[in-house]
C-alpha cells in the first residue's frame, strides 16, 4: 500500500511497498515477494561480493566473442580493437559501478530508481525495454553459446544441450537474489581457472599480421560501440544486487567492486576473443569449437565447460533481473512468488528464442548496438536528474503513483530515434551519416547519451517543479 501526507513543514512523504517475508541471508529458500524495497532487518552482504558477482557472468563466449568481431567483422588490427576494448568497458564499468553505488541506500531495484527521473508511468518505457533484452534477447544469446559449447563438448542433439542449459538457468533465478550470488561465487575459480589457461594457449599464438585492419576509424567506432554495449548492457541491473547492502554500505566500495568485476572480465575475455580472430579454424567450425581449436584436448574440454557454465552464470542473472524490471513496470501482482513466477515465464520465452537461433549467431553484432542505443539515452537522462537533483529528497517518489513527469521518457525517445536516424551502422539499418559516409562507423550511443542529457537539462526546468518527498518505512 502507499500512502502519501505532508509533515507540518510542507514536505510530502510517501510510504514505502516494503517486501515481504523472511529472507535473510538464506541460499535454498525461495526469494519472496517481487521488488519491493528490502526491509532493513534483511539487509546483509558486503560490496567485495560484487567482484566475483559481476565476474562470473562474464566469463563466458558471449564476451569473447566481443572481440572476434573487433578483428574479424569491423576489421580492426590487434591494437585498434585493444584501445577501443579498453576504453568501451572503462566507460560501461564506471556507469555501473556508480549505479550500483545507489542501491544501499535507497534498497529497491535499478529499474525502480529509473522511477525517479521517468515517473511511475513514464518509466515503462526503459523498463519494458530492459526486461525484453534482459530476460529474452540476452538468455537466448547466452543459452545458444553455452548450448554449442555443450554439445562440442559432449556430443549430444543441440536441443538437448538447450534444455539442460536453460533448466539450470531458470532453477537458479527462480530461487532468487542470494542463490543468484552464491552460485557467482561457487563458478568463479572454475571460470577463471579454464578463462586463464585459455589465455595462457592463445596470446603465445596469436598472429598480428593476421589482423591487418582496413576498418579504419569507422571500424574502431562500431568496436567501441559494441564494447561499451556489452558492458553497459549490465547497467540496468546494477542496483539490484545492491540493494539487500546496509544502507551505511560504503558507496565508494560498492561502486569500486561492482566496476572492477565488470571491467576486469570484459577486457581480458574481449582481448582474449581479438587474439583468438588470428588463429585459423577448420572450415565449418562453430563459433565455439573455432575458439577452442588451438588448444591440447584437455585445456579446450575444461574451456568448453566453462564456457557452458558462463552461459547459465550470466543468464541466471539476466532472467533475475529481467523480472526486475518488469516487476517495475508497477502490475498488481498479489501472489506471494510474484517474482519467482514471472522468473520462469522470461526463461520459457527466451528458451523458444533461443531455440530458433541455435545455428544463427550472426545477428549478434546487431544485437549489442542495439542495446547501446537505448542504454547511452537512458544513462544520459538518469545521470543527468541525479545532478540536478542533488541535495533534495526523491526517495518517495519510487512509489508514488502521482509522479509522472515527462521530461525523461521524451528526452529518451527523441535521442534515441535522432541518433539511430542518424549514426546507427549495423546491418539492418544504416543511418543519414554513414550512408554518405561508409567509413563514419557508428556513433549512435555517444549522441544519444549527450543528446538525452542536454535534452533533459533543458525540458526539466519546463515541466511542473514537484515537491521533495520522503519514503517512510513502515514498522
Amino acid at each position: 500500500m502507499m500512502a502519501t501526507t505532508s509533515d507540518p513543514g510542507g514536505t510530502a512523504s510517501v510510504t514505502a511497498a516494503v517486501r515481504e517475508g523472511e529472507y535473510g541471508a538464506k541460499v535454498t529458500v525461495v526469494e519472496p515477494g517481487g521488488a519491493e524495497f528490502i526491509p532493513l532487518a534483511d539487509r546483509h552482504g558486503t560490496p567485495l561480493a560484487l567482484f566475483w558477482t559481476w565476474m562470473s557472468p562474464n566469463l563466458e563466449f558471449a564476451t569473447v566473442y566481443v572481440g572476434v568481431l573487433g578483428v574479424l567483422a569491423f576489421h580492426q588490427t590487434l591494437g585498434q580493437a585493444a584501445l577501443a576494448i579498453v576504453l568501451g568497458s572503462a566507460l560501461g564499468s564506471l556507469s555501473h559501478g556508480v549505479l550500483g553505488a545507489r542501491g544501499p541506500g535507497l534498497g529497491v531495484p535499478q529499474m525502480i530508481l529509473s522511477r525517479i527521473p521517468f515517473g511511475f508511468r513514464g518509466n515503462a518505457f526503459p523498463a519494458a525495454l530492459n526486461a525484453v533484452t534482459a530476460g529474452i534477447g540476452w538468455f537466448a544469446v547466452n543459452s545458444v553459446s553455452g548450448a554449442l559449447a555443450l554439445n562440442t563438448l559432449l556430443g549430444l542433439p543441440k536441443v538437448i544441450c538447450l534444455l539442460v542449459v536453460v533448466a539450470a538457468q531458470i532453477a537458479i533465478a527462480f530461487f532468487g537474489h542470494n542463490l543468484v550470488h552464491a552460485f557467482e561465487r561457487i563458478a568463479f575459480p572454475l571460470l577463471a581457472v579454464a578463462f586463464v589457461l585459455a589465455a595462457v594457449v592463445i596470446f603465445p599464438k596469436m598472429h598480428s599480421s593476421a589482423a591487418p585492419g582496413g576498418g579504419g576509424l569507422g571500424g574502431f567506432l562500431i568496436t567501441l560501440g559494441a564494447a561499451f554495449g556489452y558492458a553497459a548492457g549490465w547497467n540496468p541491473y546494477a542496483s539490484d544486487y545492491t540493494r539487500y547492502f546496509s544502507p551505511e554500505t560504503s558507496k565508494r566500495a560498492t561502486a569500486l567492486w561492482g566496476g572492477l568485476g565488470v571491467l576486469v572480465s570484459c577486457v581480458v575475455l574481449e582481448l582474449l576473443g581479438a587474439a583468438s580472430a588470428t588463429l585459423v579454424a577448420p572450415q565449418g567450425s562453430s563459433p565455439t569449437s573455432a575458439f577452442t581449436h588451438p588448444m591440447p584436448t584437455v585445456i579446450a574440454d575444461l574451456v568448453l565447460l566453462a564456457i557452458a557454465l558462463g552461459a547459465v552464470s550470466a543468464n541466471a542473472i539476466n532472467v533475475y533481473s529481467g523480472t526486475m524490471s518488469f516487476l517495475a513496470l508497477g502490475f498488481d501482482l498479489p501472489l506471494a512468488l510474484r517474482r519467482a513466477i514471472v522468473a520462469a515465464g522470461f526463461g520459457t520465452l527466451g528458451f523458444v528464442v533461443a531455440l530458433f537461433a541455435l545455428d544463427d549467431v550472426s545477428t549478434y553484432e546487431d544485437f549489442l548496438l542495439v542495446i547501446a542505443y537505448w542504454i547511452g539515452p537512458w544513462l544520459g537522462v538518469y545521470f543527468t536528474d541525479q545532478w540536478l537533483r542533488r541535495g533534495h529528497h526523491v526517495e518517495g517518489y519510487l512509489f508514488d503513483r502521482r509522479h509522472n513527469p515527462w521530461a525523461g521518457w521524451v528526452s529518451m525517445l527523441v535521442a534515441m530515434v535522432l541518433s539511430v536516424w542518424l549514426f546507427s551502422n549495423q546491418q539492418k539499418y544504416t543511418g543519414v551519416v554513414p550512408s554518405a559516409n561508409a567509413s563514419f562507423g557508428d556513433i549512435a550511443f555517444e549522441v544519444g547519451f549527450l543528446l538525452a542529457g542536454g535534452l533533459y537539462w533543458v525540458l526539466f526546468r519546463l515541466q511542473r517543479t514537484e515537491p521533495d518527498e520522503l519514503l517512510v518505512i513502515p514498522d
